[in-house]
This record gives C-alpha cells, sequence and structure tokens, in this order.
C-alpha cells in the first residue's frame, strides 16, 4: 500500500486496483472506567504511564473507511452524525476534502450497529447522507438493533443482511468478529494481491489491548467473546501481514500487526 493523499480529515492509500481512504469522523472522550479487566473488573488503578489522556479521560479517534474501484464507493462505516459527542460528525468534510462526492457512494457496510458507525446515514439537517445509495448492508444478527434505531427509520426497510463467510462483492468478505456485538464483522478487502482487515472495534485502545488483548471494553456485549475475537484477528493479522485498519485505532487509523512475545503490536503505515 502506497499512501498517495492526504489532508486533515483523511488519508487514501493505493491499494492494488482499489484507493481506501481512511475518512476522520472525529473523537469521543471515554472515561477510563470503561476498561475491564476478566471477570468485568474495573481497571483504573494500575493504568500504564504510556496510556494517553485528554483531561483524565481517553480519546478514542473515530474513523469509517472507503473504498473506491473508479466507478463507485463502498463505505464502511459512516461514523455518527450529529446523533452523540459533539467531537464526530465531520465525515462530511471529510469526504470533500477527499474529492469523494457523496453521490458516488452506492454501498454501505455496518461492521456493527453502535451508534457511532450507523448514523451518518442522516446529516444534521435530515437529508440522506448519500442520495444515490443502493445497497445498505447490516450483518443479519443485528438487524433487529438496526430498526431500533428510530432516527434512521427512513433505512429500516433497506437493509440488506448478510453473515459471516459471505461474499459482499468481489473484494470484500466478510469474517466472523463477534463479542463486542453479536453481530460484529471484520471485513477482509483483497486486491491486486494485497489484503487489508477492517476490523471495526476489535481495538478501542490501542495504547493499552495490543499488549494486553485480554483487556475488554465495558460496551462489550460479550465481553469474553471480545477477548478471543480480538485474539483471533490479532494473530490472523500478524500471522499474515496483512494491513489493518480499526475504527478506534489513532488516526488514520491504518497499520500493521506484529507478534511481540505473547502479545501484539500495532506499526501506523
Amino acid at each position: 500500500m502506497e499512501r498517495i493523499a492526504s489532508g486533515d480529515h483523511h488519508v487514501s492509500y493505493k491499494f492494488g486496483a482499489l484507493t481506501l481512504t481512511s475518512l476522520r469522523d472525529g473523537y469521543v472522550d471515554m472515561p477510563v472506567t470503561r476498561l475491564r479487566k476478566p471477570q468485568n473488573t474495573i481497571f483504573e488503578t494500575d493504568l500504564p504511564p504510556q496510556i494517553p489522556l485528554v483531561e483524565g479521560k481517553l480519546r478514542l479517534s473515530v474513523n469509517a473507511f472507503a473504498l473506491d474501484d473508479g466507478e463507485s464507493v463502498s463505505l464502511i462505516d459512516t461514523g455518527a452524525s450529529n446523533a452523540w459527542r459533539p467531537g464526530m460528525g465531520l465525515l462530511p468534510q471529510a469526504l470533500a476534502e477527499a474529492k469523494i462526492a457523496p453521490e458516488r457512494i452506492r454501498t454501505v457496510a455496518f461492521t456493527h450497529t453502535h451508534i457511532d458507525h450507523i448514523n451518518g446515514l442522516i446529516l444534521p439537517n435530515g437529508r440522506d447522507a448519500f442520495p444515490q445509495l443502493s445497497r445498505l448492508l447490516v450483518p443479519k444478527a443485528e438487524l433487529g438493533l438496526f430498526r431500533a434505531e428510530a432516527r434512521l427509520e427512513s433505512f429500516h426497510g433497506r437493509a440488506e443482511t448478510f453473515e459471516p463467510g459471505q461474499r459482499l462483492d468481489a473484494n470484500i468478505e466478510a469474517l466472523v468478529a463477534t463479542g463486542h456485538e453479536i453481530g460484529h464483522t471484520c471485513f477482509r478487502v483483497t486486491s491486486g494481491g494485497e489484503t487489508i482487515l477492517v476490523w471495526g472495534d476489535i481495538v478501542h485502545v490501542p495504547s493499552l489491548q495490543f499488549e494486553r488483548p485480554d483487556i475488554a471494553w465495558e460496551f462489550d456485549a460479550d465481553q469474553n467473546q471480545a477477548r478471543a475475537s480480538r485474539l483471533r484477528i490479532m494473530a490472523l493479522a500478524a500471522d499474515t501481514m496483512d494491513t489493518v485498519a480499526g475504527a478506534h485505532l489513532d488516526w488514520p487509523g491504518v497499520g500493521r500487526v506484529s507478534r511481540v512475545g505473547g502479545s501484539f503490536s500495532f506499526d501506523p503505515l
């Protein structure tokens, strides 16, 4: 992969016959008490010194990823729009900066249905963010969760479900990565002999969870399953040397995973 363009809110890479663009939706600050040791014990008092804090809180980047084949664009996750915290909702600016017209986005695929991944379907003014959208792909196990989001009612009937192991198109395959949510999915994208794993919320706090993959997140639907998925997907990325792209990896959220003893490290691309 080769970086070909960048700005304040986007970084684009040449990736086989595709262009991968990391799009910055913003950030969210969360209390350290969101971190969980095994047995759901709060991880707080022995926080390692390498973890950066902003006014005592963890700052999580919020990233989405666009795949451009030259004709149309597929978008993985959409950010939060104005549905959650004020530090998010920059996806439209990121798309404009990257010169990706919203009308070119024909497919949206969700890694899972949490608020900071799906609400970018609608702009703050209530209009559709992607007026030419033809495919809206939601993990089958989370269709009910998606349809519970009242703000997105106009999209409830448009959702098309997928399952792990399913190929979404010629380049994108869904991989099981459940735990953070019941249908949480990693997308394996291949083009020109290159592979990238767009892995959603496998990691929330990269300064900690590569070294300590046993540390979970309060909002994991099943913390033990999330730990198992994190270990499995990290091991896959390290052993294949595939690039990874993460929704909450530090901006722009793209890099490679290596094994370090019994744990892992992350090297930004």
